[in-house]
């Protein structure tokens, strides 16, 4: 009966966290109906409705909220525990689950964790790469990267690349039928590539930064991408002027292929940072992925 009643408290609280019977069932390696049959079972027994279905979504009941709050940590505490004895083999092993930018995750965290990987390959990393700010606490991550002035301050926060710089650019072709802009004022005569940001909603207003203070300019255009690679697209075909971090527009400017402006207007801010909560112990895995994305200016200098 205890072993029964553990195993269906552990389909619960998954059940519980993922919102979804079809997500909770390929977690645990089941079918949607079993998982659904585990779940009727556990409260037929107690006796009381967990959670509530409808054909959209699952949520927690009143008393499923209280017993996923009860139980919930209980498990993580078991799970962080066996994580601790596997990483007592010879070799450290476990799951680091990170999330992230596409753009960081392809020009530096893979870069940077690719030598871990093969020295260590019973380390596993999930990365979540979306352009949007995650919970990590609530969405059960190990870490997330963000730029430096972005994370909270009850958080752990290890430098992971050099400071950075946003850049205005365009085309040859752009710049062919329109005059470069001089100051950041010029650019409301301008025709811009807009971003609306994932997590507010906002259309991102245009930051510049010189000795004597700073500027924001609200610009216009015909398009607005939530996404910085499509900005970066746009860009390169002659639809406007861009303006993002340096390096999302990687090697176009060297190939001629963008034309870059106002520069001087464009000071170094804090770059990308790991962070994970303060109260986490890490792992030896997670302890030597935070060692391996480690930026060190000393070196880089």
């Amino acid at each position: 009966m205890i072993k029964r009643n553990l195993s269906d408290l552990l389909s619960f609280v998954i059940v519980a966290r993922e919102g979804s019977f079809t997500r909770a069932a390929a977690q645990l390696g089941v079918t949607q109906p079993a998982l659904s049959q585990t779940i009727s079972g556990l409260e037929e027994r107690m006796k009381i409705r967990l959670l509530t279905r409808t054909t959209r979504s699952v949520s927690p009941t009143v008393a499923g909220e209280r017993l996923l709050h009860t139980v919930g940590h209980l498990i993580d505490e078991i799970e962080f525990e066996l994580d601790m004895l596997t990483a007592l083999r010879d070799k450290p092993a476990g799951v680091v689950r990170i999330t992230c930018s596409p753009n960081v995750l392809k020009t530096t965290l893979l870069p940077k964790l690719t030598p871990l990987l093969r020295e260590y390959p019973d380390i596993h990393i999930e990365f979540d790469a979306n352009h949007g700010f995650r919970d990590i606490v609530a969405d059960r991550f190990d870490a997330g990267v963000r730029l430096g002035d972005t994370i909270d301050k009850d958080m752990i926060a290890v430098p992971i690349g050099p400071k950075m710089r946003m850049a205005a650019m365009a085309s040859p072709e752009y710049f062919a039928h329109h005059p470069a802009p001089q100051t950041p004022r010029d650019l409301t005569q301008h025709i811009c590539i807009n971003e609306r940001m994932v997590r507010s909603g906002k259309i991102y207003a245009w930051e510049f930064e010189q000795a004597s203070g700073k500027f924001r300019v609200r610009v216009q255009g015909q398009l607005t991408f939530n996404t910085s690679e499509h900005v970066v697209d746009a860009a390169l075909s002659g639809l406007g002027i861009a303006f993002l971090p340096e390096e999302e527009f990687g090697t176009h400017m060297q190939e001629g292929k963008l034309i870059r402006v106002l520069e001087e207007w464009c000071l170094p801010f804090p770059g990308y940072y790991l962070y994970y909560p303060s109260r986490k112990q890490p792992s030896p895995a997670f302890s030597l992925v935070v060692d391996a994305l480690r930026f060190n200016q000393k070196i880089s200098d």
